[in-house]
C-alpha cells in the first residue's frame, strides 16, 4: 500500500487542495484509493460528500481523532490531509507509515520562513523513515522572482521542487462539485494538467 501524506505547519497554504488533486489522479489510474481528513477543519470529507457517484470512488474516514493511517483491506493507497502544527510525536507516527511526502508551499518570504523549521525536522527524520520528500509550489508563475526565491530555498535543502500550480479559480470550481482535474475532460484543463505532469511522474516512481 503506498501511503502519500501532505504535509505544512502553516495553515491556508493549500494542503487539501493538493491532497484531493492528488486522489483523483491516483483513482484515475485504477487504484483503490482512501482520503484520510486529519484536519480537524474536515475540509476532504466535506470534498468527497459533494463528489458525484458518476466520479471514480474515493473512500474517506476521519483521522482526526488520530486513528491515523488504518484504512480497510482491499486499499492500494492512501492520501493523507494533514492538519496545520503537525510536529514531535505526531508527526513521527505519520512519518513512520508514509512512503512520499509532499509540502505545499507558497513563494512568499513569510510562508517560507514558517516552513523552515518543520522542513529541518523532517530531513532530520527523512533517513529513519525511508520517505522520499517533494515541495509543489501553490499559486505560483514559475517564471517569477518569487518561484526563483522558492526554488533557492528548497534548493539550500537538497530537496526537489516537483512543479508549480497557478493560482486560478479552477480548483475552487472543480472543489464545489467534488472535482479534481483528473475527473474532466483533458481539453478542457489542459495548461493545468502540463502543471501537474511532473508531480504524477513522482508519484508513480
Amino acid at each position: 500500500m503506498g501511503v502519500v501524506v501532505v504535509a505544512n505547519p502553516k495553515g491556508g497554504v493549500g494542503k487539501s487542495t493538493l491532497s484531493t488533486q492528488v486522489a483523483g489522479y491516483l483513482a484515475k489510474r485504477g487504484y483503490s484509493v482512501m482520503l484520510g481528513d486529519a484536519d480537524r477543519q474536515q475540509s476532504c470529507s466535506q470534498w468527497l460528500q459533494r463528489r458525484p457517484p458518476q466520479a471514480r470512488p474515493i473512500v474517506t474516514w476521519d483521522a482526526s481523532r488520530g486513528d491515523i493511517l488504518k484504512p480497510p483491506r482491499g486499499t492500494t493507497h492512501v492520501v493523507l490531509d494533514t492538519p496545520a502544527g503537525l510536529h514531535g510525536k505526531a508527526l513521527k507516527a505519520v512519518l513512520k507509515r508514509a512512503d512520499k511526502l509532499i509540502i505545499p508551499l507558497q513563494p512568499s518570504i513569510f510562508d517560507i520562513y514558517a516552513t523552515r523549521a518543520f522542513m529541518d525536522e523532517l530531513l532530520d527524520r527523512r533517513q529513519a523513515a525511508d520517505l522520499q520528500i517533494g515541495v509543489v509550489g501553490m499559486r505560483v508563475d514559475q517564471r517569477t522572482l518569487s518561484a526563483e526565491r522558492l526554488r533557492d530555498f528548497v534548493g539550500s535543502l537538497n530537496l526537489p521542487v516537483l512543479g508549480f500550480l497557478r493560482e486560478t479559480q479552477l480548483y475552487i470550481h472543480l472543489a464545489a462539485q467534488g472535482l479534481t482535474l483528473f475527473d474532466v475532460q483533458p481539453a478542457q484543463v489542459q495548461r493545468d494538467l502540463e502543471q501537474w505532469a511532473p508531480i504524477c511522474q513522482w508519484l508513480e516512481a
